[in-house]
């Protein structure tokens, strides 16, 4: 498994577009409104940087974070001691969760489960989240789609340039829905660019897989929304959310 050495160094200047209040705000009301499911102790899973886990905490949610990298990580608690706020990181991988006690809510968010490229690995983080959680409780987490990783990462390269790195990133569609992304970092030191590269894969599942694997693990799926939404995803939708409850 990566550790996304590099990657954690500049994830916040790359993932600035993916709106994290608009999503905060978003995960709380929609399981306070809609499903009247008061989060309780909640678990930011695969938390990366920490961003979401520090916004849910300054909402007044009781949310700590977890997540397989030491790099990531080191950059979540640094942020977190900036902002003043007391907030516990676990470094564990998702299919070996374990946890202190039980949870009232589990999140997932940005496309975190389509790192797990075995099925058998997925199936397991799923059940490590259902040993953990609270009867009633609430697992809601997203998937970057099919039809995302078929038409719109498929075999294509982009560019991204912020003020601090160029990167270059490059996508190879594989079997069983992987794409491999490879990734060239270029930081100017002085009058230099030095280069650094990061390989990882993601792997799409279809919604009938993962609906068998909760339900093995005995939760039932209670909403399957667009994006942000709650509303049916459509035909080119590239994220779902998934929030199924604990039974």
């Amino acid at each position: 498994m990566p550790s996304y050495e590099m990657f954690a160094d500049f994830y916040d200047s790359l993932t600035d577009n993916v709106e994290y209040e608009k999503r905060a705000d978003y995960i709380v009301n929609v399981l306070e409104k809609n499903f009247n499911h008061d989060l309780g102790l909640t678990l930011d899973l695969a938390c990366g940087t920490g961003t979401m886990t520090m916004l849910l905490k300054e909402k007044g949610i009781d949310v700590y974070g977890v997540d397989g990298s030491y790099d990531m990580l080191t950059v979540a608690q640094q942020k977190t001691m900036e902002k003043g706020l007391n907030i516990l990181y676990l470094c564990q991988r998702m299919e070996s969760l374990d946890l202190y006690g039980t949870i009232d809510t589990c999140i997932c968010t940005l496309d975190s489960l389509n790192h797990i490229v075995d099925e058998k690995v997925f199936t397991k983080a799923i059940e490590r989240v259902s040993l953990f959680m609270n009867k009633g409780g609430y697992f809601l987490f997203d998937l970057n789609t099919l039809y995302k990783h078929r038409k719109v990462l498929a075999n294509n390269s982009f560019v991204f340039e912020t003020d601090e790195v160029f990167l270059a990133w490059q996508n190879t569609l594989q079997e069983n829905d992987i794409v491999d992304i490879d990734l060239d970092f270029f930081i100017k030191e002085e009058d230099l660019y030095e280069r650094y590269s990061e390989s990882f894969s993601e792997r799409a599942y279809s919604l009938e897989f993962v609906e068998k694997v909760l339900k093995k693990y005995n939760f039932v799926v209670d909403g399957v929304f667009g994006d942000l939404t709650t509303e049916p995803p459509k035909d080119n939708e590239e994220r779902i959310i998934i929030i199924a409850r604990k039974v």
